[in-house]
């Protein structure tokens, strides 16, 4: 509430300062010429001013403030009552912060019903420090960007440089929280390569975290070849058989074939299925999906067919993924200059043998592009997999077998109560890694071909 408060007090100041430095400005103004900025300038100028040094404050002291005010509450005489064990402690504190916030709320331990007094005026107490300290470095930066309200002060390139700062932050956030990821991945798979050998993780056939055992023979339980498999034959061959062909022919169709209404009617439901959540993918993969295709293994004669299998959670993959290739091949093809179509038929050619010959080779960089990022898309879903694909890791051809994938056994893996750092949760980083270079490699292969194809069509 305090951090609301707060932050509405800093925009209401910085628009304070846009009018009034934006009123001083316009005094100024004595004809055409006279001042170097306009007014509107000045006026950003000075909210800029005031509103970036106090955000600054309100941060930094926001990331102090927590340990204040513990160390407030520690000095509480009830804060004596609290025990050793570090984690029977920080419950006991975390519940007494939970109650300060919310006075309402049922108490599970008396002694943090004794301790949320104390954690609401202390952090009552240190909120109102941290609102004056934002407050007086937004007037200290609002008095200096108040006097240079003058008629030759360059306002203007300053609130520019300012803007394209932002926008330069704004672009290294996707650059930033990349690296950060990738640095995360390598260091918990290299503390998980401590204890597992790469080669056994990498090139092993059984996969068993849950019965790992410490010891030298500990990398046996940790082979994750059965679920790359299981990933690659889910979301990269089931998948794309039905996703490759049914988004390339809707295409093309949809381009080449269908009249302007009819086109304007079928792509919007079309790209209806892009939105639909996966959870709800998965309900249709578990409940009508997986037992049409149990009864179908049954007709073809296979014992004891489970329910649970990779063909029932990679046919109802490659359908959510139909309007990724669809998409980009519409758009690919639909980009293809009208003069090689003309050029086609006026040599001879038929409208099919102008697509298969002429559009369909000319377009294929953004069919490419648009199966790389299906494929990207289906091996990282998850949802299908846990409802219609099982748990079982299994190095198997066979489509009517229950399999597993990365991302399931990330899942499973980073759930619950587990210790973070053993070899079992620490596996799930390894895996993460494996999956983002894969991914990476798909991309870069695509930007290959798409680079080759376009020169050879320019």
């Amino acid at each position: 509430m305090i951090s609301l408060i707060v932050l509405v007090a800093i925009l209401g100041l910085g628009l304070a300062g846009w009018f009034s430095a934006r009123g001083r400005a316009r005094l100024l103004y004595s004809g055409r010429g006279s001042l170097h900025s306009m007014p509107n300038y000045h006026g950003w100028h000075v909210a800029l001013w005031i509103i970036v040094p106090a955000l600054l404050a309100w941060v930094a002291w926001s990331a102090i403030s927590p340990e204040l005010v513990q160390s407030a509450v520690m000095t509480d005489p009830a804060a004596a009552k609290l025990p050793e064990m570090d984690m029977e402690r920080h419950a006991i504190l975390a519940e007494a912060r939970t109650l300060a916030s919310s006075p309402g709320a049922v108490a599970f331990n008396p002694l943090a019903q004794e301790l949320a007094g104390p954690y609401y005026a202390a952090e009552t107490r240190f909120g109102v420090i941290g609102a004056v300290l934002v407050a007086i470095f937004a007037f200290v930066g609002g008095a200096y960007g108040f006097t240079r309200v003058r008629a030759g002060f360059p306002a203007r390139t300053w609130v520019e440089r300012g803007v394209m700062l932002a926008l330069l932050v704004a672009s290294l956030m996707a650059i930033l929280t990349t690296f950060g990821i990738i640095i995360s991945l390598l260091y918990e798979t290299g503390v998980f390569f401590t204890h597992v050998s790469p080669i056994d993780f990498l090139t092993g056939t059984h996969w068993a975290p849950g019965n790992a055992i410490a010891g030298p023979d500990i990398g046996e339980s940790f082979g994750a070849v059965p679920l790359f498999w299981g990933t690659l034959f889910i979301g990269a061959i089931i998948a794309m058989i039905v996703a490759i062909p049914l988004g390339l022919m809707s295409a093309i169709y949809l381009t080449q074939y269908a009249n302007a209404k009819l086109r304007k009617l079928l792509k919007p439901v079309l790209e209806i299925l892009a939105g639909i959540p996966t959870v709800v993918y998965g309900y249709f993969a578990a409940l009508t999906v997986a037992p049409m295709v149990r009864d179908f293994a049954a007709m073809l004669g296979k014992e004891n067919p489970s329910t649970e299998s990779a063909l029932a959670a990679g046919l109802v993959m490659g359908v959510m993924i139909i309007p990724f290739v669809s998409s980009m091949a519409d758009d690919s093809i639909a980009a293809v200059p009208q003069a090689m179509r003309d050029g086609s038929l006026a040599m001879g050619a038929t409208q099919s043998e102008t697509i298969k010959k002429v559009l369909v080779p000319a377009a294929l960089p953004g069919i490419v592009a648009g199966v790389m990022l299906a494929i990207s898309r289906a091996i990282g879903e998850t949802m299908i997999v846990v409802m219609a694909a099982g748990a079982t890791a299994r190095l198997s051809a066979d489509p009517f077998d229950s399999m597993t994938t990365v991302t399931y056994q990330i899942v499973q893996l980073l759930t619950g109560d587990q210790e973070f750092n053993s070899p079992k949760t620490l596996s799930a980083f390894a895996l993460g890694l494996v999956l983002f270079i894969v991914t990476l490699i798909l991309n870069i292969v695509a930007l290959r071909v798409v680079k080759r194809f376009r020169e050879a069509y320019e």
